[in-house]
This record gives structure tokens, sequence and C-alpha cells, in this order.
């Protein structure tokens, strides 16, 4: 039975009907706060595996620029490869931050309707301090989630020119001429994984924030 209803969510979420596949989450006792939290952590998860391939094709893109003798396309196909990678992971961020702002929108609509229902005021005041606590908290952790993913790409173009240079130009001058464009390449890739592990560590604090808080 569970198996049905979890397959009957799985479709509203396909429609694209949010607000019946949000209500069949709840009614499958998944609330939307732990949805959010999932999510933020899908989006990190995300970002894990962006940093792992940006990481591995750097390493690649090294030993094809410092080649010394062996295999030159066997080394070029292992950097063409992280690079694919990194690209597929890069949209699944995308993806992963449109996800979090959907059940994020949900939950504060229905967290901020559901204020009127106390009847004790100083319990709705409590609620509604938490509420703000946590749209402030969400709005930071969105802020640097978006802004990280918008430094991606600038990155992923700079590495899928090396990329397809080499392609084209597989050969030891080729590699001699992008040596000079080593040093651009590699401070872009850690600059890149040093935002993005600040946005992965927002993403921890803000899950944490969500497990002991007391929203819907």
């Amino acid at each position: 039975m569970r198996q049905f209803a979890l397959a009957c969510i799985a479709l509203f979420a396909l429609s694209g009907c949010q607000s019946a596949y949000f209500a069949a989450m709840d009614k499958a006792g998944i609330p939307k706060r732990q949805m959010l939290a999932g999510r933020v952590e899908d989006a990190r998860d995300a970002q894990k595996d962006t940093s792992k391939h940006l990481s591995n094709a750097l390493e690649s893109y090294r030993r094809v620029v410092h080649f010394d003798g062996g295999d030159l396309e066997k080394r070029y196909d292992a950097l063409n490869d992280q690079y694919q990678a990194s690209v597929k992971s890069a949209d699944a961020i995308h993806q992963r931050i449109d996800s979090v702002e959907n059940v994020a929108d949900a939950l504060f609509d229905e967290w901020n309707g559901e204020l009127d229902q106390y009847t004790s005021q100083d319990l709705r005041a409590a609620s509604a301090r938490e509420l703000e606590r946590t749209q402030t908290e969400y709005r930071a952790l969105l802020t640097t989630m978006k802004a990280t993913e918008s430094r991606i790409p600038p990155v992923l173009n700079v590495l899928h020119d090396q990329v397809l240079f080499l392609k084209h130009n597989l050969n030891a001058q080729a590699i001699g001429a992008l040596k000079d464009q080593s040093g651009h390449l590699q401070n872009s890739v850690y600059d890149l994984l040093k935002d993005m592990q600040r946005s992965i560590d927002s993403s921890d604090a803000f899950v944490r924030h969500l497990q002991n808080s007391a929203a819907p």
C-alpha cells in the first residue's frame, strides 16, 4: 500500500501539480519541513558531486599539460570524461535549487497561514518569530547557492575551451601552448571550489536549523 502511495506521489510530481503533490506527501507522513531539508541536502550533494568532478578534471588537465610520455589520447579521454561529468552535475544543481524553492514557498505559505489558528497570542508570537528567523536563514542560503551556481558556467567555459582545443590539436605543440593558461584555469577552479564549500556548509547549517525548529 505504501509503495502504491509513493507511486501516486511520483505521478503528481511529474504532472507538475505542486499542491496535489505536497498534499500527497503530507498524507504519506512526510511534512514540508522534512521535504525542504531533504531537497536542500540534494542540492548540497549535487554541489559536492560538481566539486569532485571539477577537482578530477583539473587533475586530469594537469596530467595532459605536463605530459612526459605515455598514451596522450588516454589522458585526454580522462579529461573529457571529467569535464562532461562536471557539466552534468552542474545541471543537476540548477534543478535541485528549483526544487528547494518550490517546497520552501509552500512551507512558508502554510506556516504563515496557520499563525491565525492560534488562540494563544504568546505561542503565535513565538511561532511568528521562528518563521521570520527561518525565512531569513533560508533567503541567505538561497542567495549563496544561486551566487555559487552563477560562478560555475564561466569556469566550465574555460575548461571547455581547453578540452576542445586539445580535441583538435592533440600533440606536443598544442600542449605547450596550453601551459601558459593552466594557472588561470587552476585558480578559477580553486576559487569556485571554495565558494561551493561555503555553500555546502551553509546548507548543512540550514538543515540543522530546520531539524530544531518548530516549522510545520
